[in-house]
């Protein structure tokens, strides 16, 4: 199983990856394409539940964070559903990815992370910043939120620590 995200990824292991839990354990705190996308460390998993329900309350209690990517874009399984939520903390939105786990890591981010990612985009941030690869604990966070008339912009991004822009961007959110 996974093995389209495998290859999106290149990974050259033959990981036999039976479930959801497996995933999780294999890939825990790992990154890949140059930080593009990153599954949070186990430890970390409660925080972000705890920082997204309190930045998106309607989910608060009802979801497991499990990944994010480089615009610090959180991804999280949402319990009613068993579908994967995107929460954006440049736009103050979140989505429903309509897709299961399995499915979002092995169809949805192979064949369309162009939007699920914004790849294209992050080569493009990357090369304005000599090719910078991002820590774990950082994202490329917006310096005006889209959400308050900022421009979706190489330029109105910089690097932040993702802990402390959520933090930022949550009263903003709910104000």
């Amino acid at each position: 199983m996974y093995e389209n995200f495998n290859e999106f990824i290149k990974n050259n292991e033959k990981l036999d990856i039976k479930s959801e839990r497996e995933f999780l354990e294999v890939y825990n705190g790992k990154s890949f394409l140059n930080g593009l996308y990153r599954i949070h460390n186990l430890e970390d998993r409660e925080k972000w539940n705890e920082i997204i329900g309190k930045t998106f309350p309607p989910a608060m209690g009802k979801i497991m964070v499990f990944g994010y990517d480089w615009l610090g874009r959180s991804f999280a399984i949402y319990n009613e559903t068993d579908t994967v939520l995107m929460f954006e903390p440049g736009t103050g939105e979140a989505f429903d990815t309509d897709f299961n786990f399995y499915d979002f890591h092995n169809k949805e981010i192979p064949t369309n992370h162009l939007v699920c990612l914004a790849s294209e985009y992050y080569e493009k941030w990357r090369k304005a910043n000599n090719n910078y690869i991002l820590p774990h604990n950082k994202c490329a966070g917006y310096k005006v939120p889209l959400f308050l008339n900022g421009k979706d912009v190489v330029e109105n991004l910089e690097i932040s620590d993702m802990e402390v822009y959520w933090e930022i961007m949550m009263p903003l959110m709910n104000l």
